[in-house]
């Protein structure tokens, strides 16, 4: 039994992935066409060595979040900054999630994006003394640290690593 191609009739929201460093092109077309989007953007500082310049950032460089209707999602597709719209399957938890974004960037706390990480999260160690060194996610509730394997032991050594220092791998 073939599974029905799921299809959408009202305004949908979805990710949609941007080429690099278009986001702000791809959000002002957006506009343009009228399209209910969200770019958020954070204010980030680069020190020159006369000056410093003050700017605003994508907070999640190569994505922005539009509300797209089945008519209108062609016209979407046709942009050239746009690499691919993702789905959201789960549409009020999503909502959720972007209004708690918003109130965060709105806030002007400072934030800094951090990997979601799971348990067994495969990850490498990208400074410190441990540096290039490999292991797993532990306990991503409480950062107490990286499992480095033995497996042939079936042991492992927990070694505390603050978070910053570590890269997921996939």
């Amino acid at each position: 039994m073939a599974v029905p191609i799921q299809s959408f009739q009202e305004p949908r929201w979805f990710v949609c992935h941007t080429k690099p460093r278009c986001e702000k092109k791809f959000a002002a077309l957006m506009e343009a066409e009228s399209f209910t989007h969200y770019l958020p953007l954070v204010r980030s500082v680069r020190n020159y060595a006369d000056r410093k310049r003050t700017f605003m950032k994508p907070l999640f460089l190569g994505y922005v979040f539009a509300e797209i209707t089945p008519e209108r999602k062609t016209r979407i597709y046709q942009q050239d900054l746009l690499v691919r719209a993702i789905w959201v399957e789960d549409q009020p938890l999503f909502l959720r999630q972007l209004e708690d974004v918003r109130r965060v960037v709105e806030s002007g706390l400072e934030t800094t994006l951090q990997p979601l990480l799971k348990r067994g999260t495969l990850v490498r160690i990208t400074a410190g003394p441990l540096k290039g060194v490999e292991g797993f996610v532990e306990d991503p509730k409480s950062p107490r640290g990286v499992v480095i394997a033995m497996d042939v032991l079936q042991q492992g050594l927990l070694v505390p690593v603050p978070i910053d220092q570590i890269k997921v791998l996939v």
